[in-house]
Parts: structure tokens; C-alpha cells; sequence
């Protein structure tokens, strides 16, 4: 099984996913506390992308413990194993990996965590089984995902309406999932792991001007795969990106609700 991930693999991708990460830091720190992450402890990343999210933990699971990282990129995973060592995190290591529905490596943890991931799989039920089989006795999988149907201006902007349209084309065209956020309750007990412990949802206030740029990154980035595809046609596609730059430029101070990042998590009973 493959994650069939339609994205850019190139530098641009690689700063867009590092901002991308400083955005749902503290979103993502706030859950690692509220799920006891503490010194000591093990835990898997699956998905891991630049490491960010790793550097949260091992800053909480401290030399004693351990965080693995797993991501199919391995230059990304390269660039992010450089940069935890560099940080001073010996306790990091990164594993290129493609994830599917098989057992994933290194034993059980006590977090296994993944934020973005569901977005892009194909085999959404079967990777949420396999995190929840690599969670240990007393452990926590914790999980974050996008609902990207949200995104909206005040007042409405037609504009923006066909970007989200456009958006959502493409991801949906290439095999994406763009509300898998809103679904992880229901993802969780089709997996067999049940009820979620609890869910949370993360989102902020953007201005269209600035935020545009990141929008249209996200769009550039998935666009080659879905032209491949016969999902969208470039013209028409930069057509939708053009109006979108300039209603930014005319309205730069216009609130944006940008996608959301909802959390779902679940502890394993402990071994009798």
C-alpha cells in the first residue's frame, strides 16, 4: 500500500509544510500536555513530515525518552533528523517510510501521533487501525487532521467561494479526504479503536491578503498531480488563482476563516 501523496516534492513544499507547522504549533502543543506527554515516554510520528511536531515531543519526553519519526519523503526526513540533532535531540530519529495498512516498525509507543496524514490516504480505516495497534498498554493515540470545507471570507466573497471550490476539486480528484477531521470520530470506531477520549478543534482568524499566499501554495503544490489526473484544467485552474490574487489585493484586510484542524484522541487501557 502506498499514501499516494499528491503533492510537490521540492523546496518550495518543503518551506510551505515548515509554516504550515508554526501555524498549529501551539494547537498541537496544547494537545501533547492535555494527553500526559511527559519525560521518559516513547513515542511515533507517523507522517512526520519537517519535524516540528517531533521537536515539541522530544522538548516534553526529554534525553531519557524516545520519538520516531516516519515520513515517505526521506529528504524531507533527512532535513528533519538534521535539524533535531542540530537542536540538540539525540533522541530523535527519522525512517523513511511509506505508510499503509501493514504493522508499522519499532515495537509500540506510548503516544503514537499523526497530524495531516488521514488527509492524503487512501486506506484511512486500515492506518488508523495499525497507529492504534502501535499504541501501547496506558498509551495515547492522538490525531489531527484538516476540515478544509470551512474556508470562507466575511462578508462572502464569490471569489473565494470558487477558490474553495477549486481547492477541494483537486484534493477530492487525487484521493484526499478534505472534511477527514470532522470524520475521525467516525474514522476511529470503523478502525475498532471506539469512542474517541475526547476531540478538539483548533482554527484562527486570518486576513485574505496575507493568507492568499498560502492558500495558493496549497493549491500549486497538489495542482500537477490533478492536471495529471484530468481533474482540472491549468487554464481554468489559474484563472480561479488570478481572481484570487487580485480580490486579496483589493481586500487585503478581509477576515478569513482558513481551514480547520480538529483533534481526536484515545488512551489503551493498561495491561491488567
Amino acid at each position: 500500500m502506498t499514501t499516494r501523496y499528491g503533492l510537490r516534492r521540492t523546496p518550495e513544499e518543503y518551506e510551505r509544510l515548515r509554516a504550515q507547522a508554526r501555524a498549529w504549533e501551539d494547537a498541537t502543543a496544547r494537545l501533547l500536555d492535555r494527553v500526559g506527554l511527559s519525560e521518559g515516554m516513547s513515542c511515533l510520528d507517523a507522517g512526520c513530515g519537517p519535524g516540528e511536531t517531533m521537536r515539541l515531543m522530544a522538548e516534553r519526553v526529554g534525553p531519557a525518552g524516545r520519538v520516531l519519526g516516519l515520513d515517505a519523503d526521506g529528504a524531507l526526513g533527512e532535513q528533519a533528523q538534521e535539524m533535531l540533532r542540530d537542536a540538540g535531540h539525540g533522541q530523535c530519529s527519522v525512517t523513511a517510510y511509506e505508510i499503509g495498512g501493514e504493522t508499522l516498525p519499532g515495537g509500540t509507543y506510548d503516544l503514537v501521533f499523526a497530524r495531516l496524514l488521514l488527509f492524503h490516504l487512501p486506506e484511512r480505516t486500515e492506518v488508523l487501525a495499525r497507529l492504534w495497534e502501535a499504541v501501547a498498554p496506558g498509551g495515547t493515540l492522538l490525531v489531527q487532521d484538516y476540515d478544509l470545507s470551512v474556508v470562507s471570507t466575511v462578508p462572502e466573497s464569490l471569489v473565494v467561494e470558487g477558490f474553495t471550490g477549486l481547492m477541494t476539486r483537486i484534493f477530492e480528484g487525487i484521493g484526499c479526504d478534505v472534511r477527514v477531521g470532522t470524520r475521525l470520530p467516525a474514522l476511529f470506531a470503523e478502525a475498532g479503536i471506539g469512542t474517541p477520549d475526547g476531540t478538539e478543534i483548533a482554527g484562527m482568524v486570518a486576513t485574505l491578503g496575507p493568507a492568499r499566499m498560502m492558500l495558493e501554495a496549497v493549491v500549486r503544490g497538489a495542482l500537477p498531480a490533478a492536471v495529471a489526473r484530468g481533474v482540472v484544467e491549468p487554464e481554468g485552474a489559474e484563472r480561479v488563482l488570478a481572481r484570487l490574487a487580485q480580490e486579496a489585493a483589493e481586500h487585503p484586510d478581509r477576515p478569513l476563516l482558513p481551514p480547520l484542524l480538529v483533534g481526536a484522541w484515545k488512551t489503551k487501557a493498561p495491561t491488567p
